[in-house]
Formats: C-alpha cells, sequence, structure tokens
C-alpha cells in the first residue's frame, strides 16, 4: 500500500495538530510503524521544549528522630547453645548408583 498525496496531507494536518501517531495509523488505515517510517522520511518532528537550564533539584526530605533511635538500637536474639552432633550419611558405591538409576527412571 502506498501513500497518496491526499494521505500524506492528512498526516502532515492531524501531526501538526497532536494525535499520536497510533492515532493517525487507526484513522489512515496503515499500521503504527508505517505513519512512524513516513513522519521519519517527511522529518516531521514534535516541537519538544529544550530541557531548562537551571532543573529543580529537590533536597532529600529527613528522618524523623523517632525513626532513628529505633534503628539504632540492636535487636537481642536468642540463639540456642545445644550443639547438634549429626554426620551425614555416608553410603556405597551400590547404593548411590542404584539411587541415581531411581532418579534417571522418574525422571524420564
Amino acid at each position: 500500500m502506498s501513500w497518496d498525496a491526499k494521505d500524506v496531507a492528512l498526516l502532515k494536518k492531524l501531526w501538526a495538530v497532536g494525535q499520536s501517531a497510533a492515532q493517525i495509523a487507526l484513522r489512515l488505515g496503515y499500521s503504527r510503524n508505517a505513519v512512524c517510517a513516513k513522519l521519519t522520511r517527511l522529518d516531521l518532528k514534535r516541537g519538544h521544549k529544550p530541557p531548562t537550564a537551571k532543573p529543580k533539584i529537590r533536597p532529600v526530605p529527613r528522618r524523623r528522630p523517632a525513626l532513628l533511635a529505633a534503628c539504632a538500637r540492636p535487636v537481642a536474639k536468642k540463639v540456642s547453645r545445644k550443639t547438634i552432633g549429626r554426620q551425614p550419611k555416608e553410603f556405597s558405591k551400590r547404593q548411590l548408583y542404584a539411587m541415581l538409576a531411581d532418579a534417571v527412571r522418574n525422571t524420564g
């Protein structure tokens, strides 16, 4: 589908009014990407405002003293003093091969 002069004129008019590429595409019956490509070929751009010379820099909000005091206190933890002397169970080669064979059978 090619662009004719009537569609290009309407495209320029709608773009100047401020409609989006999706809105223009819906109205003209083209895809949004086709409209964006045509706008690029026609070198049509939005008139964006340049960035200000002095941007506003907002200061970091201060934390309230009550919150600082609450965070400064360490939290007491109860730790068990019992030691558990369990050793990991040792398996023979035959047992390991049997477990591996079971695992392969179960996954497959």
